[in-house]
């Protein structure tokens, strides 16, 4: 019996032995009695193991640790939608045809002869980990990342949402400039039928610049209760009428503003809900998507860099339980600086300055050229190595840190092809010094698609995985800050006290080890002893 329940129709899906691919189903099953199947769910038994370090008497002592949990996944995933807030953007329209196209299996021509579609760039459906070796010739096996455990197929996804502008996804797509003509007319028939919801637009949270395309409005221009009612509706009403088991919901809007963090105001899940209902200056479209989602238990996902979870906003998930994640799609730029600088630094390698420059053309630069845009999105990019400088005290002192700079110009003609340009400086040894230059052109809306898919396969999945301490009676779910979501996201959000991750190898590493765990499979181990001890 498999331990995944949906292998829909362009499910590219193989095992991988010794280099060479099957066409096979990555069917398997885990033989182990710590691992139980029914025809609903999977249970395993699965031996976490850490390492306590103290500092005893100027020494450190470390002393491995043990905790058993049990993981219980439903194996049911249901009809799923996923509705987005700007759908009628670059990545919104783009993301839509992308799964239409897959959908419908289709090819097109290009000047570079035909293509196809398929889900790159998706480390859900497109990656692949180690499952462990065959027993006889000792290689590898691999298997695509979605078989590990149940999980919804990207071309079973409704799709709906908001956006501020009436334009139908057919429209917005050639507004966007992404895809190529061929592809757009296949899918015009249906993209031209999808229309956005009417939005909530507050004029101080985006750039003055956005102004000429709102015309989708929500009536009233300010945070009320009335917005947040609107919100929830729209959402139970695209469940009934797609009959949906689940809806997540995610912001691939312009970027906001940051609201200001003020006691009183938004500091507590009481305080954020009056202010709501007063109207105050300090609540942003997004956290009133966010809240609506949270009081529906709807995932909700924040792929922009503004502070949508104020600390009320978090409290309020956490007290009903409902899922949240952000902020801030990371996808070309900051995914090459997440992995590179954990190279040099885990390489010993001092980096003493890092600078990042972009320009772009789509409307998410046009937003960008506002200050108070470009600064939330400034923070977001910054702070990404801040965890790798942290954990090397030989190359940096207490208060140490790279000089890191993040410069965004708004240039219409490159349209969506951003180029960035990164200079990496460090010292090497004996007072040397390196320096790597990085010239990237990052198809910006192709980049980030791929990732709305993997934030709502996995927030969709979290909803059917429930953990326990060995032992216990009561099932819990994981907790609500989905921090499990930070391969995707450039500023992971983490529950309260938590420390933040942006190594990229790590955060694969967590996610593709708790869907191992769940599965009742150790970590993914590569020391290869069978091949290094004679």
């Amino acid at each position: 019996m498999a331990p995944h329940a949906n292998d829909s129709e362009g499910n590219a899906s193989g095992i991988q032995m010794n280099g060479t691919a099957t066409s096979a189903p990555a069917d398997f099953k885990v033989l182990s009695p710590n691992v139980h199947y029914t025809d609903d769910t999977v249970t395993s038994k699965y031996t976490y193991r850490t390492t306590d370090v103290e500092l005893l008497g100027g020494n450190m002592v470390a002393t491995p640790k043990e905790t058993v949990y049990d993981f219980k996944t439903d194996r049911t995933v249901g009809k799923v939608g996923l509705m987005l807030v700007g759908w009628g953007g670059n990545n919104g329209s783009t993301v839509t045809a992308g799964i239409l196209a897959n959908r419908n299996k289709m090819t097109w021509e290009t000047r570079e002869g035909p293509r196809e579609a398929n889900y790159y760039g998706s480390v859900v459906m497109s990656s692949t980990v180690k499952l462990g070796t065959n027993a006889k010739t000792g290689g590898d096996v691999n298997v695509p990342l979605h078989s590990l455990v149940p999980m919804v197929h990207p071309n079973d996804l409704a799709i709906g949402g908001w956006d501020i502008n009436d334009m139908d996804i057919a429209s917005a797509m050639d507004r966007a400039q992404v895809l190529e003509p061929t592809l757009k007319m296949m899918v015009r028939k249906q993209t031209s039928a999808m229309k956005p919801l009417p939005s909530i637009y507050y004029p101080d949270f985006i750039a003055a610049n956005q102004g000429d395309r709102a015309n989708n409005l929500i009536p009233g221009q300010q945070a009320c209760m009335e917005h947040v009612e609107h919100i929830r509706k729209d959402i139970r009403d695209f469940k009934a009428a797609q009959g949906l088991d689940k809806v997540i919901v995610l912001w691939t809007a312009n970027t906001e503003r940051f609201s200001d963090l003020i006691a009183g105001v938004n500091d507590t899940a009481e305080n954020l809900m009056a202010s709501i209902a007063a109207g105050h200056s300090e609540v942003s479209p997004s956290t009133i998507f966010a809240v609506a989602s949270i009081l529906e238990n709807v995932p909700f996902i924040n792929g922009s860099p503004q502070n949508t979870f104020v600390p009320g906003c978090i409290q309020l998930a956490e007290q009903r339980g409902a899922f949240i994640g952000g902020d801030d799609f990371k996808s070309g730029q900051t995914k090459m600086k997440s992995a590179l600088v954990d190279f040099l630094v885990n390489a010993g390698i001092k980096l003493t300055s890092i600078a990042s420059y972009n320009h772009l053309g789509n409307n998410d630069g046009k937003n960008l050229s506002s200050h108070k845009q470009f600064r939330s999105k400034e923070i977001s990019k910054t702070n990404v190595v801040d965890d790798m400088v942290a954990a090397n005290h030989i190359l940096y002192k207490e208060g140490e840190h790279p000089d890191h700079t993040v410069v965004i110009k708004y240039m219409p003609a490159v349209g969506d092809n951003k180029r960035a340009l990164d200079e990496y400086y460090g010292e090497i040894f004996m007072g040397g010094h390196q320096t790597i230059s990085i010239f990237n052109v990052c198809e910006d809306s192709l980049l980030a698609s791929p990732l709305i898919i993997d934030l709502a396969i996995i927030a969709e999945l979290m909803t059917r995985i429930q953990w326990r301490k060995h032992g216990e009676e009561e099932w819990k779910q994981f907790h609500s800050v989905l921090s499990v979501l930070s391969f995707m996201l450039k500023a992971p959000l983490v529950p309260t006290g938590t420390p933040v991750v942006n190594a990229l190898a790590k955060q694969r590493a967590a996610l593709v080890n708790i869907l191992r765990a769940c599965v009742g499979l150790d970590p993914e181990n590569d020391m290869t002893l069978e091949h290094k001890l004679f």
